[in-house]
């Protein structure tokens, strides 16, 4: 994919994610437009500053009626802005972003969180079968199953 035409959807709950979304910026700083769901929370908004920026609700961790409700939010973004990529490390708030932009033909990179050797998120969990399995890319912390992205010296 040319980044340099594409339209990306950093969609992520605000915190560690959005930081490990934030040290990706080499990658989705190349792309054509970009914008990012998260919390309307200070961390986030003061990140974030100058960025195009859609709030979703939360708390979103075994919560349903905020799935809900973001489920609802991600037709209405998703129809609109039309993302030619999804990124995202999680949390619950990406869920519903990566499921229905796969409906609408946008490309998924899910990044598993580096912190997390023992066993993949519930997000991870959530997702690899609905997007590893079905011609989407997934990026993977070295101590999980099908790892495709390994430190340097670690083989592979």
């Amino acid at each position: 994919m040319d980044l340099s035409k594409a339209k990306i959807c950093i969609p992520s709950s605000s915190g560690g994610h959005l930081t490990h979304m934030w040290l990706l910026r080499p990658v989705w700083e190349r792309a054509a437009d970009r914008f990012w769901v998260t919390f309307d929370k200070e961390d986030a908004n003061s990140l974030l500053e100058g960025e195009r920026v859609y709030h979703c609700h939360y708390p979103t961790n075994r919560n349903i009626p905020n799935l809900l409700k973001n489920t609802v939010l991600a037709w209405k973004v998703l129809l609109k802005e039309r993302p030619d990529l999804i990124i995202s490390s999680g949390a619950a708030v990406a869920a519903p972003f990566f499921l229905i932009g796969k409906m609408l033909g946008s490309k998924c990179v899910y990044v598993e969180v580096f912190d997390r050797v023992d066993k993949p998120t519930m997000t991870g969990r959530m997702l690899n079968g609905y997007l590893l399995g079905r011609d989407a890319h997934g990026i993977r912390d070295r101590g999980h199953p099908r790892a495709a992205v390994r430190p340097p010296g670690q083989g592979g």
